[in-house]
């Protein structure tokens, strides 16, 4: 192959056997776990239907945490591979309550796993992790963490909470590809899936991708995607040199500065503070706007407003503050954006008290 023929992009060199462990032992840096970690080469969708059908079985009783359109996802999993799910939902675009998690446990003592997603991109909202995860460990019950969102830009410490399956993608607050996805998996999760009955031969299956695990974490069975490995070996570099404490500190003073700043313009936050997410923002528009024409008024600026997903975010704002974005000068953007967008609507919006409020906070 000529040098003027070859591309970085369509011929790069194979990614390093040896360094498939590597990637696994850096991501379990990230998620503080001393338990085995798998690499799926798919966005993190396919890896949470993987543990859907390694999981469930007939017979096996979940409560599955209902606060988007991923959770209703997940429990159809689920019950697709059998098992008798409990749902439990949330009020719309709101996280759930650990007083409702814990009455369901109580009304369902036969419960054996319990799922929840840990933040939600689509509403701006966040579960109470630690609350959830200290009610499943006094009863026993395997835990599964759909850590997407959260991963980098909330605190999670997966041994320290006791999960037992935790489910993340490079793409968001890690600021890496989103073609791998990747997952902790507990010694008593592996009992779980384990169990007669599981999938094998198949994409969905975790049995099939241990077996990465029993042969000493050498290649990855099939056809590995390199491009995806070295740019996921790259975002671990940067996560490594600024660390991932800072990196959480960043997404949790941006989301402050984010929320000070719309408070400040005059608009109300969806969700308070302890219970937001450190990733987006969402904010309601006022009576009488449109969100197409918010949004359709904010585009010139070319900062990261989008709509709501799922149900009761039809009219929610989502102000985008994740992985990279996380800055000061994309946080002042957003707002900004937004308080001119409501200008150009007809409504009042105080832009130089939000300009105040976003440069005092984002520096608190």
């Amino acid at each position: 192959m000529t040098f003027e023929s070859w591309n970085p992009l369509n011929d790069p060199p194979a990614f390093p056997a040896a360094r498939y462990a590597s990637v696994a032992d850096r991501l379990k840096n990230v998620l503080k776990t001393r338990g085995d970690v798998l690499l799926i080469q798919a966005e993190a969708v396919v890896a949470l239907e993987a543990v859907a059908a390694s999981v469930a079985r007939p017979g096996i009783k979940v409560l599955n945490i209902v606060t988007s359109l991923y959770g209703g996802w997940f429990g159809s999993w689920l019950r697709r591979a059998g098992a008798e799910v409990i749902e439990l939902r949330a009020e719309p675009a709101r996280p759930i309550d650990a007083e409702a998690v814990e009455a369901s446990l109580k009304a369902h003592p036969e419960i054996a796993v319990l799922a929840l997603v840990h933040a939600e991109s689509a509403s701006g909202i966040r579960n109470p992790l630690e609350e959830i995860m200290l009610l499943a460990r006094a009863r026993g019950i395997a835990t599964i963490v759909d850590a997407v969102a959260s991963v980098g830009g909330h605190a999670l410490n997966v041994d320290e909470l006791g999960i037992d399956i935790t489910v993340i993608g490079p793409q968001k607050s890690l600021a890496g590809p989103a073609g791998i996805s990747a997952l902790s998996v507990s010694p008593a999760a592996w009992k779980l899936i384990s169990q007669p009955g599981g999938p094998t031969t198949s994409i969905l299956s975790l049995l099939d991708q241990k077996a990465w695990l029993d042969a000493g974490r050498g290649a990855l069975p099939g056809t590995t995607a390199p491009i995806e490995f070295f740019a996921l070996e790259a975002a671990l570099d940067r996560v490594e040199a600024e660390g991932v404490d800072n990196i959480v500190a960043r997404h949790a003073r941006a989301a402050r500065a984010t929320r000070a700043g719309l408070i400040a313009l005059g608009a109300t936050p969806w969700i308070d503070q302890v219970k937001g997410s450190n990733l987006v923002t969402t904010v309601k528009l006022p009576d009488g706007a449109h969100l197409e024409t918010a949004l359709a008024a904010a585009a010139p600026l070319g900062m990261e407003l989008s709509a709501g997903v799922g149900p009761g975010a039809e009219r929610l704002v989502r102000l985008n503050h994740t992985g990279r974005r996380a800055r000061f000068d994309i946080v002042l953007g957003d707002v900004l954006a937004y308080g001119m967008a409501l200008r150009k609507l007809g409504f009042k919006a105080d832009i130089a008290a939000a300009a105040a409020a976003i440069s005092f906070h984002h520096t608190d």
